[in-house]
């Protein structure tokens, strides 16, 4: 275990005088606590003194940080077991284990405490102090809860917020320095295990008195935990979140005392994510006691009954996805003060389902006409999901101020067409009927009933999914005349007819959602033979059905919302190919058109949209338009924003030009985006616009463009106005002077990211004398070495992050003086010095160094630097890592270790020579004792064995063992070859296996015969001749033996061997005398199985040595090698 210093709590853990004086005992003995002199004074006074410029790296060596564990001292049970996919914890000190500390640790262990004394640390380590009173302590694998120092103002938290962590025991004292606590989230800490991701299992354990401890608490979530019991709460609390808890009973006693609670959410503690093998138990007067509930939700609870006895005071609830199938006017009758009631997926309809589902029982569900008679305040009905085929008018008798209705998902399709149900729904304003469709069927045309007019105060109706093919003047006429409608959405019902016309009759509709359907072009309001198409159906295959975005992706950043003005027609996502003048006849007042992801293809010639004339914004990304015509778009005097992204088809042809000079002749256009179309040749020379503000030219291939001499230099100089450009995906490899200088000289944004620059000229930057913003994020850049930011620059923001920069000059950003932002993160740093900025440093309102790989050895100086400047830091806390040493990668720069304050090469080199030692004291005598003589034997084997390995290691210089020759055309013997010789040579020799080159296997396609014959008998050892007979010899085995004869002449090296798989078959002559000179070369195969392993032996041998030694000494010598 590292021994690590807590920063800034209840002191400095150090050892004892006794135990000090003690370090030469080997056993250790429990440890006292005590207070650094300094560290007690200032964390008392609540004193914060500046700190010295690298006072606090000289003098500490090293820290560590993270909450304080008082576990021992508290009598806390800490020997629960761990869980093994656990990371630690954000550094928390444990406590004492007396493990023995050098004089050296210690001696800087009290340079520490005086360092501690005059530092300015985050005051909330390890968590991050976001707002005034609002503590965030998320996604740190804490497993207890963080005491902070008592030099931290705990008494100004009023939201501490624990979420995501591992807190798997709260204390009775884990939140009483917190006194003026209002809001505290405990949200997934130790969620059951079906929620878990790795499905652990985990059980939270709270102590009795831990939030009556916190008498001003009034907000708690533990929504996400495994508890079994609600805990006790203080009377003071408001809101109050258990969902997908395991409370499954619920009695008078659970909620006793709590009489501010206002809102109760218990949903998901018995579900199908969250089984329990029953319901939620709610007993009659378990909730009655909380007269000031105005909301309850228990959603997916498998209730099958309302419960009994809710408190009168409830004005929201919410018991949606149950199993409550009946519902009577017994079942909420006192609940007279219901503003919204949603009971909808109780009796599901599973056609459409995402997840599991049962199915409703038939005739069910089951509603009393006088159900909802009696809540006369209900403003807000949720009836989804809830198989009804037909509405009661009965059930809105009463409801005079509901203006919220949710019937969607239900089997009303039929219903939408005749009902009365709506009559008496005078101030309702939001309709939902989405996805009433009848399965597998599409109608022809969807006329609504007559009552649907009777909603003056309708202000939004959705009527997705219902599938009807035709949209005329017939389907929306009860619609025409409300005053206050002003969303229609009519996404997914495959219309390909659409008399689009009709929405001009409409008095006071701002927006029109036709996207995803099936519309491929205008439709005249001509005479329709309603008779003939009336019952018309057509299936539809079975699938499922959503709802698709409402915003297309391409709709950049800088593009404006088409929510502020006045109409909007969306017509993404169909089937058009061409647009045509009498789509949008009667439209005028249109603003906003979004025709993105069609498949428009047409040459647009100033015509197509002149019924809009006051059109505002229009979106044609994701096309396939032909920019051929250079009065494009001309027809639109109103056009302030033209988004042409993801057009690049067109772009892509060889060949054809396309021309752009129409942006001059729109005199009121403000943006532009020709985003991601791949330009890169044959477009206009140049852009001119005196109105453009913002262009959006990311996604092309402005490096070819730029490439191409003096063509496209001056592209976008004609934009006189320009402010925003967007540069981004232009595969750019450098940006020469020039280049900038040839920009507008208004721009005040400047966007190059995702680029391949790995330099940039600086000093180039006065040529952009008005840039503010400049963003060069995900580029190439490795240094920031080449100069430095101008003086005199108007730069505000820049944007550096995602680089691979590890260094950077001193002064770099001094001359800046307006530079506010600076983005550093995901680089290569390993420090952030402070003669990088100068004087400027203290001006930085923001300076991003997360994601890099900072080195937190001992006494680094970036640590003073950003804490001087820890208020311009985001994530400082938790989001500042170290990269290196290993002991603290991936860990807060203010967890650091004391051992690494020694010097390490002196560690080094101390400890090899004493593991030497000591290694070499013990191994030579107790080997000397226990095997002197066969280490002494051993070695002199090995010294007498070193001339032949030498030998052999040259013999082992040629690539193959042997050269096999033998007749391809003779059957027996190719597989004899290839199926036992092979084998038993290459394979079930183990460590002394040979090899062997095969002609079929080894030679070199593409050479000539002769040349891989050649080969093959000069890299072998020997050349291995199999035959099944000796008389005739010719081919391949022929040239072979000649080759070998000559070197023998050459090299005098005889190396033939002979193997003959006929013994009594007739010999030649050769063979013979063969025999008679060096018989250990030629070999017979044997008849009986018995003698075959003598046979692998002997040609083991004959293969591995040399021929030399086989002659027979009577006859003759043998070869000689020449020297």
């Amino acid at each position: 275990m590292s021994q690590e210093v807590p920063l800034a709590h209840h002191g400095v853990c150090a050892p004892t005088g006794h135990q000090a004086s003690a370090l030469g005992m080997q056993k250790a003995r429990p440890c006292s606590w005590r207070k650094w002199p300094g560290v007690a004074e200032a964390g008392a006074a609540g004193v914060r003194p500046t700190l010295p410029t690298s006072g606090y790296a000289r003098a500490l060596g090293a820290l560590g940080t993270g909450p304080q564990d008082q576990e021992r001292a508290a009598g806390r049970d800490s020997s629960k077991k761990q869980d093994p996919l656990e990371k630690p914890s954000f550094p928390v000190m444990g406590p004492c284990l007396c493990a023995l500390l050098p004089r050296s640790l210690l001696v800087q262990a009290t340079m520490l405490a005086v360092a501690l004394a005059q530092s300015t640390l985050p005051a909330f380590l390890p968590c991050e102090l976001q707002a005034p009173g609002r503590v965030n302590c998320e996604w740190l694998f804490l497993k207890s809860v963080p005491h902070f120092s008592a030099a931290a103002p705990r008494g100004n938290v009023t939201d501490l917020c624990l979420r995501s962590n591992r807190i798997h025991h709260l204390h009775n004292s884990d939140f009483v320095h917190l006194s003026s606590l209002q809001r505290l989230d405990l949200k997934w800490n130790c969620p059951p295990s079906s929620l878990s991701a790795m499905h652990w299992s985990c059980h939270m354990t709270i102590e009795p008195n831990t939030f009556l401890a916190v008498p001003t608490l009034e907000e708690l979530n533990l929504s996400y935990n495994n508890i079994t019991a609600v805990p006790a709460l203080p009377s003071s609390l408001r809101y109050l979140s258990l969902s997908r808890t395991n409370i499954l009973a619920l009695d008078p006693t659970s909620f006793k005392g709590l009489h501010a609670l206002r809102h109760l959410y218990m949903d998901g503690n018995c579900y199908y994510k969250n089984p329990c093998g029953g319901a939620l138990r709610v007993a009659p007067d378990a909730l009655f006691g909380l007269g000031n509930l105005t909301s309850l939700s228990l959603k997916y609870n498998n209730l099958t009954v309302v419960p009994h006895r809710l408190p009168p005071s409830l004005e929201n609830l919410l018991l949606s996805y149950n199993r409550i199938v009946s519902l009577g006017p017994a079942d909420l009758a006192n609940l007279t003060a219901l503003r919204v009631l949603d009971v909808g997926g109780n009796c599901r309809r599973c056609d459409h389902a995402r997840n599991p589902c049962v199915e409703c029982p038939k005739g069910f569900p089951n509603l009393h006409p006088d159900t909802f008679s009696h809540l006369s305040h209900l403003e807000g009905l949720v009836l989804k999901d809830s198989s009804l085929y037909d509405l009661d008018a009965s059930w809105f008798r009463g409801l005079g101020n509901l203006s919220v209705l949710d019937l969607s998902e239900n089997f009303l399709y039929d219903c939408i067409t005749n009902t009365t149900a709506f009559k008496g729904l005078a101030k309702l304003r939001k309709l939902n009927l989405s996805f009433n469709y009848q399965k597998g069927v599409s109608y022809a045309r969807l006329p609504l009933a007559p009552s649907f007019g009777s909603l003056l105060s309708l202000q939004e109706l959705n009527m997705n999914g219902i599938f009807f093919r035709t949209l005329n003047k017939d389907t929306l006429w009860p619609l025409t005349h409300l005053p206050t409608l002003r969303n229609l959405s009519l996404q997914m019902n495959f219309i390909n007819k659409a008399q689009l016309s009709l929405f001009g009759a409409f008095p006071s509709l701002c927006h029109v959602d036709l996207s995803n359907n099936r519309i491929s072009g205008a439709v005249r309001p001509a005479a329709t033979t309603g008779e003939d198409e009336a019952g018309e159906a057509v299936p539809l295959p079975s699938r499922g059905l959503t709802a698709g975005p409402l915003d297309p992706a391409s709709w950049s950043d800088f593009m404006p919302s088409c929510k502020s003005l006045e109409f909007t027609l969306d017509l993404s996502r169909n089937n058009l190919m061409t647009v045509e003048p009498q789509m949008f006849t009667g439209l005028s007042r249109l603003q906003c058109l979004r025709l993105s992801h069609n498949s428009i293809s047409q040459a647009v010639n100033g015509s197509e949209f002149m019924h809009l004339t006051s059109l505002q914004v229009l979106d044609l990304s994701h096309n396939k338009l032909d920019l051929y015509h250079g009065r494009s778009f001309t027809e639109l005097p109103q056009l302030r924003a033209l988004d042409l992204s993801y057009n690049s088809q067109p772009f892509s042809m060889q060949g054809v030009g396309h021309n752009l000079s129409f942006v001059a002749q729109l005199s009121k256009l403000r943006y532009l985006s020709l985003a991601q179309n791949a330009i890169h040749s044959r477009v206009s020379q140049k852009l001119s616009s005196t109105s453009l503000k913002a262009l959006d030219f990311s996604g092309n291939s402005l490096s070819r463009m730029w490439n191409e001499g003096d063509l496209y230099l001056h592209f976008f100089q004609g934009l006189r106005c320009l402010v925003t450009l967007d540069l981004s995906q232009n595969h750019l490899h450098a940006l020469l002077p020039h280049t900038l200088d040839n920009l507008p000289k208004t721009l005040q944004l400047l966007r190059l990211r995702d680029n391949y620059l790995a330099f940039f000229n600086w000093s180039s930057l006065t040529l952009l004398p008005k840039l503010e913003a400049l963003d060069l994020a995900g580029n190439l850049l490795k240094a920031l070495t080449n100069g430095s930011l101008p003086a005199g620059t108007e730069l505000q923001r820049l944007d550096l992050s995602g680089n691979s920069i590890s260094s950077v000059d001193s002064g770099f950003f001094a001359q800046a003086t307006r530079l506010r932002e600076l983005n550093l993160s995901a680089n290569a740093l390993k420090t952030v010095e402070p003669s990088w900025f100068g004087f400027q440093a203290a001006a930085l309102k923001v300076l991003d160094v997360s994601a890099n790989p900072l080195h937190c050895a001992c006494g680094e100086a970036f640590v003073d630097f950003l804490l001087e400047v820890q208020a311009a830091v985001p994530g400082l806390s938790s989001r500042v890592k170290c990269g290196s040493p290993g002991q603290l990668q991936g860990r807060s720069i203010f967890a650091q270790d004391l051992r690494l304050c020694l010097d390490k090469t002196l560690s080094w080199v101390c400890f090899s020579l004493s593991l030497l030692a000591v290694a070499l004291g013990l191994a030579v005598p107790t080997l000397h004792h226990q095997c002197g003589w066969d280490l002494w034997y051993c070695f002199h084997l090995g010294l007498a064995w070193l001339p032949l390995w030498g030998r052999r290691r040259g013999a082992d210089a040629l690539p193959y063992d042997a050269f096999v020759v033998f007749d391809k055309a003779h059957g027996a013997v190719a597989d004899w070859v290839y199926n036992e010789l092979r084998v038993r040579l290459e394979e079930r020799r183990g460590r002394r296996a040979l090899r062997l080159c095969l002609e079929e296997r080894d030679w070199l396609p593409g050479k000539t015969l002769f040349e891989n014959l050649w080969d093959s008998v000069y890299s072998s050892r020997k050349t291995l001749f199999v035959l099944a007979h000796t008389d005739r010899v010719s081919g391949l085995l022929r040239a072979s033996f000649l080759l070998a004869q000559q070197r023998l002449l050459e090299d005098r090296k005889d190396v033939v061997v002979l193997v003959i798989l006929s013994p009594d078959a007739h010999r030649s002559r050769y063979v013979r005398l063969r025999q008679r000179l060096c018989r250990q070369s030629v070999l017979l195969w044997p008849h009986q199985p018995s003698g075959q392993r003598r046979f692998w032996a002997q040609l083991g041998t004959a293969l591995t040595r040399d021929n030399h030694h086989f002659y027979n000494r009577n006859f003759c010598r043998g070869p000689t090698t020449a020297e």
